[in-house]
């Protein structure tokens, strides 16, 4: 089931979030500080936080920094819950490093839509986002390609014939089978002229 970790110190607000968000069908944790946010956070790695950026011990921009720290918690989305001016919240919240903004006082027909609006962008950005292991294994796979490529290149003799010098080679040797059976011939014919004079005698 989807999480959501709502700090607010605000106890009507944080009632009013709860109610809203279970209502929906999603766990709900509050807390009413920075402190105690940072520690719901990181015990339960919730789908998205929804964080009043004033909160009474630590900022909100310090808890959001802190959060995106974490390997396991950075893609969260963290939502501003602010009674700031639309204009100025959002504003704020993209400085603190926010992915949205929902504005007070909560307006109850929207609030769980906008929350499912803010997962939904969330989840669709993380698939089509390229995992990091598969860019590295494509990149391995090129540096292997490459490396195999070149050590073929090197294994090849350095002076290899071409057709020409092949042709050559073997004309040569032709040449050369040719001239051994001239010569043949030649001594037959002599040997057999010697015979023939022999007899005659």
């Amino acid at each position: 089931m989807t999480t959501i970790v709502v700090i607010e110190d605000n106890p009507q607000n944080a009632r009013m979030a709860d109610k809203l968000l279970k209502r929906a069908g999603y766990t709900v944790k509050l807390a009413e500080d920075g402190e105690m946010g940072l520690t719901t956070v990181f015990e339960n790695e919730p789908d998205l936080i929804l964080i009043d950026l004033g909160l009474p011990d630590i900022d909100g921009q310090t808890v959001i920094g802190l959060v995106r720290q974490q390997d396991t918690l950075k893609d969260v989305p963290i939502i501003a819950f602010t009674a700031w001016p639309q204009e100025e919240a959002h504003d704020m919240a993209k400085r603190y490093g926010c992915d949205g903004v929902i504005t007070k006082p909560i307006n109850t027909r929207t609030f769980a839509d906008q929350i499912g609006d803010f997962l939904t962008e969330a989840t669709q950005t993380s698939e089509d986002a390229i995992p990091a292991e598969a860019i590295d294994e494509a990149t391995e796979a090129d540096s292997v390609a490459t490396v195999t490529t070149s050590t073929t290149s090197e294994d090849q003799p350095e002076d290899t014939p071409n057709d020409n010098s092949v042709t050559v080679e073997a004309s040569d040797d032709t040449t050369k089978v040719d001239n051994v059976a001239t010569v043949a011939t030649s001594t037959t014919s002599k040997k057999q002229t010697e015979d023939t004079s022999k007899n005659e005698a």
